[in-house]
């Protein structure tokens, strides 16, 4: 019996669900970088004791997404998503309230990361790749992906406004009440993979989660990813904590900061949509090779630009078309390795290493600035660790693009 092809009408408003959601939850998350100044004026803490909740924040981020992936790829992601935005929500409630080193342990580096890791790649990319043909998951991934882009290039503006008009704390429940837009989100995704149409695309046999970790983790390709995508971390962590304090040690106003974040998401949603695309024609971790190295070219650029509004706003631009536009290829070419149906758990270890290296990224960026008083150190390593993450993808065996290959030949297990 011949079945049906799969209808676009019935799996692109879960990547519109998905995509809107993601805006949401990392335009939260990419917008606390401009909380580090008035959180320190306001209690007297230091920039390391500030960057250091915000790198535990990075850190549980990574660590929850494996573990909500793999409840989302057995029970399904809508109870996970739901949760997710409650505890975001309540992070940010509870910030204001409990304004000391602990609190903001506790409420920025667990609560409000720990719910932003619940509704993010992982969990969303699974949600939807299941349910996809193979050959338009690359697209959708960046799809989703430039949700996210397009949440930081709206919250970063609004953040800043809201700082300026009415404090910290005001912006702190601001993004509250936006996290709790995310709860009816969770509905057109809830459905579990065992409910996911079967028309899709042929599978193979479920080997169980246990034996596809196990599988995963003998595999150099996946090993090499994980590399690539720790350095990766560091530098979305370290500018996303420490550029607005960058740009206010060359004498800028905070609002360069908030224009220079705001155009990073808004350069990454079209890097984002053209990582997706081409991730169908090109082996995808050529396009990652690419990336990182574009990275470290960049920042040697701006070391010796003139520190301008106008060279800020430049670097953030050309930042911005790599700063999450790795997500799509990666996630693509987990689900190349492995096959989508557990994704979630195996994109979610992934994210881990990234998030390792963020939580280095955002805490060694502090300790860097107390020591030496400025960041010259940090930039030096972002550009070596770019430079070993595109040399870490080359090495990754990747089969010929499906939307490329003679129709004869067949894609190697």
């Amino acid at each position: 019996m011949t079945t049906a092809p799969h209808p676009t009408a019935r799996y692109w408003p879960l990547v519109l669900a998905a995509t809107a959601m993601l805006m949401i939850t990392m335009g939260v998350r990419q917008s606390m970088g401009l909380f580090v100044a008035p959180i320190g004026r306001s209690t007297g803490l230091g920039i390391a004791q500030i960057s250091f909740a915000l790198a535990i924040g990075q850190f549980v981020w990574g660590a929850v997404q494996p573990v909500f992936g793999a409840i989302a790829d057995q029970r399904g992601p809508g109870r996970v998503l739901v949760a997710g935005g409650i505890l975001l929500a309540a992070g940010m409630v509870l910030a204001p309230t409990l304004p000391s080193e602990w609190g903001l342990l506790l409420t920025l580096g667990v609560l409000s990361a720990a719910g932003a890791g619940a509704g993010s790649f992982s969990i969303l990319i699974g949600a939807t790749a299941r349910q996809m043909p193979a050959e338009k998951r690359s697209m959708a991934a960046g799809v989703i992906n430039a949700g996210g882009s397009f949440g930081q290039f709206v919250f970063a503006p609004l953040v800043q406004a809201v700082i300026s008009a009415a404090g910290w704390a005001a912006a702190m429940w601001t993004l509250a009440a936006s996290a709790l837009m995310t709860l009816p989100l969770a509905w057109p995704l809830r459905r579990r993979a065992d409910d996911a149409p079967q028309a899709v695309t042929p599978s193979a046999p479920d080997i169980g989660l246990r034996e596809q970790l196990r599988t995963a983790v003998r595999d150099r390709s996946y090993w090499m990813l994980h590399l690539g995508f720790f350095t990766c971390g560091v530098h979305i962590a370290f500018l996303v904590t420490h550029l607005p304090s960058e740009i206010a040690l060359c004498g800028l106003p905070a609002s360069v900061s908030a224009v220079s974040l705001a155009l990073i998401g808004l350069f990454n949603v079209a890097g984002s949509l053209t990582a997706g695309w081409l991730g169908q024609r090109w082996r995808m971790k050529y396009l990652l090779a690419a990336m990182y190295a574009s990275r470290a070219v960049m920042i040697a650029i701006y070391l010796v630009s003139p520190p301008t509004p106008l060279t800020f706003f430049i670097f953030s631009a050309g930042l911005g078309l790599t700063w999450l536009a790795t997500v799509p290829p990666t996630a693509g070419l987990v689900g190349k390795l492995f096959g989508p149906r557990y994704l979630g758990t195996l994109f979610g270890l992934t994210l881990l290493s990234h998030q390792l290296g963020g939580f280095f990224g955002a805490w060694v960026g502090g300790l860097v600035l107390e020591r030496f008083g400025d960041y010259s150190w940090m930039w030096y390593a972002d550009m070596v660790l770019a430079l070993l993450a595109a040399a870490a993808n080359l090495p990754i065996r990747e089969a010929v693009p499906a939307l490329v290959r003679p129709q004869t030949q067949t894609e190697p297990t």
